[in-house]
């Protein structure tokens, strides 16, 4: 069975190949042999991974194994406090059991004995074992009284649970009694049995406890039942796949069934990636101090900007993390990815790819398409425009409308865009070329064409005509560099945002050494198309998120309204920028708008910082003044005693008065955010699709 019940299968991909909408894709080498599966962990370690329950409290959780912390406690007494208070209340009952024991207290101590006892066990001849357990039973039922009441003033209890219960707690590992039956075992696939495909139920719990099934598996072929259960005449299908290749079942198109290296953890049943731990923080909300931190689809769905300088931690504590997630969500069906970033970046080894572009370099193996796979010339003119001369405000409009004028007649005679020699010589306006376009339509006698061609010959016989400004941008990439790529007639080799409605891994390699401002004009190129291409899928039950791991420059008027209708597109991007200074001032804070998730690492300047604490609002507290006022005694003796004490302390006697009101105030500063968030830590806001948001959290990215 070539479709393998995969929804994405129902275009014509097959295993081991890259598919296109209409010519022939960009291949990568298909496997010779079956593909090898990496080294499991155990059958063992793969169930109980598939066990652990998974707790979603609140946005950025890290699901897996999450226990809820207990309800904050406003009167929790300080460490230090309780100590002091224990070990004190302790030396004093010692004292008291001392000096009743040793006889200092007389026989006072012992008036309830001596109250509930008859005086015939005390007297010469009498029994006298009887009155020696009763005063043995009485020692220990006062040492019991003395613990009880010293106890309860130390706050002994608290003392015990604090430093003894709760760490030995931790430390204990969670052990299951006993396995789940195999109806609630996720493991031995329920929902498979309860629609009547029970032999291949079996067959994929046989895969699990023999231990030849991985995460990846799991999710795939989950993803594959997805597709089934929406389309009920595939199950026949699907059943006979998993009978014949068990856990290989529904390969994905590479054949790969996991990454080469994994450098964090995931956790491919909640989708999730850990990034790092909330720390211990007071700006933190109890709840989350101590939790592990996480990224879903779910959240980069309303797009993720992260900024900080260079070696903060942007690319590997956040972007590559990221990256290798969706890679993997991209093995199991359920995503599509694009990381853009310069060469040597080390965003993933190359082996972690389908796709991969290197721009400028000769041993690339896939080339991009620079009109994105559009057909529409108005449609291939707005994304080449954004990409030519987006970062210039005013003239992308204009820009769209001249290449327009030239790629519509381009295509009707040649059947195909132009290629950038021959872009750039229309745009210069080279009177041979537009006669020679001009005589073909003529002789198609395509006269809506020749409008076109005529209005463009109008328009750049004008002064300030935008054409020179694209000829200029675009010969950019009219360079020895670029000669074997960006191939209009398209081919095997050439990819394009077009292809994301398949679980693809793309990474696109830029030229910034010696060729920075073609490697901006490709970075807005890129965006400019998966924003086009994303917002416009049918099926959007497949996450498309696109990386850019340097966005300098990138971002435009028209990519940030893009990147706001994305949220329903079920796709995202993410931005990572060493400062805001590198967006145009009117953009930054509506680009700060725009995405749903902002990161501010550590180093930020205050001015970022100012920016981001803008748009995380202020919230209310509670604010303490403590005023300490001189206190001048009138009395003789009180006077003489303030000034011994000034004597001995060296100040003078003064009275503590605190007012506790209400104030508002920034959750994060600017100057806190530049100078109080340590190194190799974060601070993130989160928000859901759904529209769920968190706080600002302070994440420890080390942990």
């Amino acid at each position: 069975m070539d479709t393998e019940g995969t929804r994405h299968d129902s275009r014509g991909g097959r295993a081991g190949q890259v598919p296109r909408p209409a010519t022939s894709p960009p291949v990568p080498p298909r496997p010779s042999g079956p593909p090898v599966v990496p080294a499991q962990a155990g059958a063992g370690d793969f169930l109980a991974w598939l066990r652990t329950p998974r707790v979603r409290e609140a946005p950025g959780i890290w699901a897996y194994g999450h226990r809820p912390r207990p309800p904050e406690e406003p009167d929790r007494i300080p460490g230090r406090q309780l100590v002091a208070g224990a070990l004190i209340s302790f030396l004093c009952g010692w004292l008291l059991w001392s000096l009743c024991w040793n006889g200092y207290l007389g026989d006072y101590w012992l008036w309830p004995l001596l109250l509930f006892t008859p005086d015939s066990w005390r007297e010469a001849g009498a029994n006298h074992m009887a009155w020696v357990w009763a005063t043995y039973l009485y020692y220990v039922l006062f040492a019991l009284l003395l613990v009880v009441v010293f106890g309860r003033l130390g706050h002994w209890p608290e003392v015990a649970r604090r430093y003894a219960i709760e760490p030995v707690r931790r430390l204990t590992p969670v052990r299951t009694a006993q396995p789940p039956l195999p109806q609630d075992a996720p493991a031995d696939w329920p929902e498979l049995r309860a629609a009547g495909a029970a032999d291949a139920a079996e067959r994929l719990a046989a895969e699990a406890r023999a231990g030849r099934m991985n995460d990846v598996d799991h999710a795939r072929i989950g993803r594959a039942w997805e597709s089934v259960r929406a389309r009920p005449t595939r199950l026949a299908a699907f059943t006979d796949t998993v009978l014949r290749q068990g856990a290989a079942a529904c390969p994905h198109l590479s054949g790969t069934r996991d990454l080469p290296v994994r450098a964090a953890r995931h956790d491919l049943y909640a989708r999730q990636v850990r990034l790092g731990t909330a720390a211990d923080d007071q700006r933190n909300p109890y709840r989350r101090r101590g939790t592990g931190f996480a990224l879903e689809p779910g959240l980069l769905g309303t797009s993720l900007l992260a900024v900080g300088p260079s070696g903060s931690g942007k690319t590997a504590r956040v972007v590559r993390p990221v990256l290798e997630s969706l890679c993997l969500q991209a093995l199991a069906g359920q995503a599509a990815v694009v990381a853009v970033g310069a060469a040597g970046a080390g965003l993933a080894p190359d082996e972690a790819f389908d796709v991969v572009v290197r721009l400028g370099r000769p041993d690339s193996p896939h080339d991009l398409d620079l009109y994105g796979g559009a057909t529409d010339p108005d449609t291939a003119a707005g994304t080449l425009a954004e990409g030519l001369v987006g970062d210039l405000s005013g003239d992308v409009r204009r820009a769209a409308t001249a290449l327009a004028q030239l790629l519509g007649p381009h295509r009707a005679v040649h059947g195909r865009f132009p290629s950038v020699p021959e872009l750039r010589e229309l745009l210069d306006g080279t009177p041979a070329v537009l006669g020679v376009l001009r005589a073909a339509l003529e002789d198609a006698g395509d006269s809506a064409q020749l409008r076109e061609l005529d209005a463009r010959e109008r328009q750049s016989s004008r002064d300030g005509d935008v054409g020179a400004l694209l000829a200029d941008r675009i010969a950019l990439l009219d360079r020895p560099a670029f000669a074997p790529f960006f191939d209009p007639s398209g081919g095997d080799r050439q990819f394009s945002p077009h292809l994301l409605d398949h679980p693809l891994r793309v990474r696109i390699e830029l030229p910034e050494r010696g060729h920075a401002d073609a490697s901006r004009l490709l970075a807005r190129l890129v965006l400019a198309q998966f924003t086009e291409s994303a917002a416009h899928r049918t099926d959007r039950s497949l996450f498309t998120c696109l990386l850019l791991d340097d966005a300098t420059h990138t971002v435009t008027a028209e990519a940030l309204r893009g990147i706001q209708r994305l949220r329903s597109a079920g796709a995202g991007v993410v931005l990572a920028l060493r400062t805001l200074d590198d967006v145009p001032e009117p953009l930054r804070t509506p680009l700060l708008g725009a995405v749903g998730c902002r990161v501010a690492l550590a180093g930020v300047t205050t001015w970022d910082g100012a920016r981001f604490a803008e748009v995380w609002g202020k919230e209310w507290v509670e604010a303490r003044d403590v005023t300490n006022r001189q206190i001048i005694a009138d009395e003789p003796l009180t006077r003489v005693t303030h000034t011994i004490r000034r004597l001995v302390t060296g100040r003078a006697v003064t009275a503590e008065s605190v007012t506790v009101r209400r104030v508002e105030r920034e959750r994060w500063s600017g100057s806190d955010l530049a100078n109080a968030v340590p190194a190799g830590h974060a601070v993130f806001s989160l928000t859901t699709v759904g529209g769920e948001h968190t706080p600002p959290l302070l994440v420890d990215l080390r942990s």
